[in-house]
C-alpha cells in the first residue's frame, strides 16, 4: 500500500493516547458573513505545511478545483520544499509564523507528520483559517476535540482528509447493503498487506510518538469505510506483532462489532516489498459476498444466489458488470433454506465489475471532490457534507480504542 511520505520534522514531546466520550450534540457552526463574503470575491487561497510526497500529490488536485489557488508553503525539509515550491510556482518558502500571518491566505493544508496535526492546527485556526489536515486528525481525542472545538467557535472548517468516501466504487458498496438485494451483511474483513521498501528504519512511522501506531496513522480511513457502510463500531479485541530484533510495531490486527452484532475483522502489516503490496475487502451477506482489491477500491466481484429481481437489482448497482452463471435451478430446484430462512433462488452467478478507473487516477478523482466538498460547505453551512469533522473523531477514537487494547494484550 502507498504510504505518506511526509518530510522530517522536530522531536515531539510524547502525547496521551486515551479514549474520551463522544460529545452528545455539538453545536452547528454558522457562518462569518464578512469572511464568506471576502473569500467569495478571492477564492480559496492555500497555504502548505508539509512537503512530502503525499503534499505533491493532494496539491496537484487541489489546484485543479475552479476557485483554489496555492499561494504558500513553510517546510523545514528543504530539498523536498523548494522542489515543490518550484512545481507550483511559489516564489520563496516562509516560515510558519509568516504564513499563518497572510491575509491572503484563507484555508492551511497540513500534510505534516500526525503529532504535529494539533499544534499546527489549532495555531492554524487561532489564525482564523480553514483547516485540512492529513489523517489522522489528531494523535487523541483530547486534541481531536480541542480542534472541533475551536472551529466552531469561529465558524472555520476543519477535517480530515479522509476520502475513501468520495469513492464511487465506496458509494456503489452503500446502495447495495441498503437495497438488501443480498439480504443482511452479516461479516466483513480488511486485509491490508502494505510495503515497506520507502520506510526505512528511521522513518517516522516505526516511532509512535509521531506517528501514534500503526492503528492511528493508517487504520482509520478504514474505520472510516466500515462505518460509513455499517453505521458505528465498537472495538471488542485487538493484537499487535513486533518485528524481531528492532521492537518496532509492524503488524496489527483488531475486531469491530457493528450493529446488532455483525464482526468486522481489520489486519494491517508493513512487511513487503513494493511489488507485493496488496489489499482485500470482503463483506459477506446472508445471500452471497463482496470482494473489494486495492486500499482504494477499484474492482469487485459479486457472488450471489439470486432470484430474478435480485439479478436485476445486481446489474443495476453495478451497471456494465460481467455476469457469469455458475449453476441455474428451476421447479423444486429454487427452494432452498439459509439462517432457517425460505429462500427462492433462480440462479449462482459472479459479476465482476471492473470500470478501469485505475488505483491512481481513482485516488486523484476521490480527492478533488473531498476539497471540493468543503468548499461548498465553506461558502453555504447549509451543504450537507459527505464528510465531516466527526468523521475524524469517530475514526480515531477507534483507532485509539484498539491501540490500547493492542497494548494490554502484550
Amino acid at each position: 500500500m502507498e504510504t505518506e511520505r511526509r518530510g522530517a520534522e522536530p522531536e515531539p514531546t510524547q502525547l496521551l493516547a486515551f479514549v474520551g466520550t463522544h460529545p452528545i450534540e455539538r453545536r452547528r457552526a454558522t457562518s462569518n458573513n464578512a469572511s464568506v463574503s471576502r473569500i467569495r470575491t478571492e477564492g480559496i487561497r492555500i497555504g502548505a505545511l508539509g512537503a512530502g510526497g503525499f503534499g505533491l500529490f493532494a496539491l496537484q488536485q487541489f489546484v485543479q478545483i475552479p476557485g483554489v489557488e496555492l499561494v504558500g508553503m513553510a517546510a523545514t525539509h528543504r530539498e523536498a520544499a523548494f522542489a515543490m515550491a518550484q512545481r507550483f510556482g511559489i516564489p520563496d518558502l516562509q516560515e510558519m509564523d509568516a504564513l499563518l500571518a497572510r491575509e491572503d491566505i484563507n484555508l492551511i493544508y497540513i500534510a505534516t507528520p500526525p503529532f504535529l496535526h494539533h499544534p499546527q492546527a489549532i495555531r492554524a485556526l487561532q489564525a482564523g483559517k480553514h483547516v485540512i489536515c492529513e489523517k489522522p486528525l489528531a494523535m487523541d481525542l483530547r486534541q481531536a476535540d480541542e480542534m472541533i472545538d475551536l472551529a466552531y467557535e469561529k465558524h472555520l472548517l476543519v477535517v480530515a482528509n479522509l476520502m475513501q468516501r468520495y469513492n464511487p466504487l465506496y458509494e456503489q458498496i452503500q446502495r447495495l447493503i441498503q437495497s438488501k438485494a443480498l439480504g443482511e451483511p452479516l461479516h466483513g474483513f480488511f486485509e491490508n498487506y502494505a510495503n515497506d521498501e520507502a520506510l526505512g528504519p528511521d522513518h517516522w512511522l516505526w516511532d509512535r510518538a509521531k506517528s501514534g501506531g500503526i492503528f492511528i496513522e493508517h487504520g482509520v480511513h478504514f474505520f472510516d469505510m466500515f462505518s460509513g457502510w455499517l453505521g458505528p463500531g465498537k472495538v471488542v479485541a485487538a493484537q499487535r506483532t513486533q518485528r524481531h530484533g528492532s521492537g518496532v510495531e509492524e503488524q496489527v490486527q483488531c475486531t469491530v462489532r457493528y450493529g446488532d452484532g455483525g464482526l468486522v475483522n481489520f489486519y494491517h502489516s508493513f512487511t513487503q516489498p513494493a511489488r507485493m503490496d496488496r489489499q482485500e475487502f470482503r463483506l459477506l451477506f446472508e445471500r452471497g459476498d463482496v470482494t473489494l482489491e486495492e486500499w482504494i477500491p477499484v474492482r469487485a466481484k459479486i457472488r450471489a444466489v439470486a432470484d430474478e429481481k435480485s439479478t436485476r437489482e445486481l446489474m443495476d448497482l453495478f451497471p456494465g458488470s460481467r455476469l457469469e452463471v455458475i449453476n441455474a435451478y428451476g421447479g423444486k430446484g429454487r427452494a432452498a433454506t439459509g439462517r432457517h430462512k425460505p429462500l427462492d433462488i433462480y440462479q449462482h452467478i459472479e459479476l465482476t465489475y471492473d470500470p478501469n478507473a485505475g488505483k491512481l487516477r481513482s485516488y486523484c478523482a476521490c480527492v478533488r471532490e473531498m476539497l471540493r466538498d468543503q468548499v461548498r460547505w465553506i461558502y453555504n453551512r447549509d451543504h450537507a457534507r459527505k464528510l465531516t469533522e466527526q468523521n475524524g473523531r469517530e475514526s480515531l477514537a477507534m483507532a485509539v480504542e484498539a491501540t490500547r487494547l493492542a497494548d494490554q494484550s502484550g
